[in-house]
């Protein structure tokens, strides 16, 4: 599928994913917030991007308890930590989870796409894993 804004068309996908409770829209969020963060990233949303990925990857959480994780987070934003993007942030991007059918492949594929951009982030690994375990039970 070659198209013109292909996040927005994975957006259209996971909005209305038939799986709800997953809320698999959070993940791509996560991922391509953190993905494509740059200078004028504030450091909120890059540091509750990793925070997601870490807690979908790392603890398994769904994207809706992502969603109320990051809630509980948001009064901790006094005291985020400074992670600095990498220069590769992972081989994979909306454009090739949307060459995946849709349904259990294409889901696959984001996950695969949360794990390369997680991947992509590992110096920050513990630092964001130190954040989530200091401010969420």
């Amino acid at each position: 599928m070659d198209s013109p804004d292909p996040i927005n068309d994975l957006y259209y996908y996971t909005l209305g994913h038939p799986d709800r409770a997953l809320f698999i829209h959070q993940y791509c969020v996560d991922a391509y917030t953190a993905q494509m963060a740059g200078a004028d990233t504030k450091p909120i949303a890059l540091v509750f991007a990793l925070a997601g990925l870490y807690l979908a990857l790392e603890k398994g959480f769904t994207g809706l308890q992502v969603q109320q994780a990051h809630q509980r987070l948001s009064s901790h934003k006094d005291d985020l930590p400074l992670i600095l993007p990498p220069q590769t942030r992972g081989h994979l991007g909306p454009e090739q989870v949307l060459q995946a059918a849709a349904g259990a492949a294409r889901d696959r594929a984001i996950r695969d796409w949360c794990a390369a951009v997680w991947e992509a982030f590992s110096p920050a690994h513990a630092t964001i894993a130190g954040y989530c375990d200091k401010y969420l039970p």
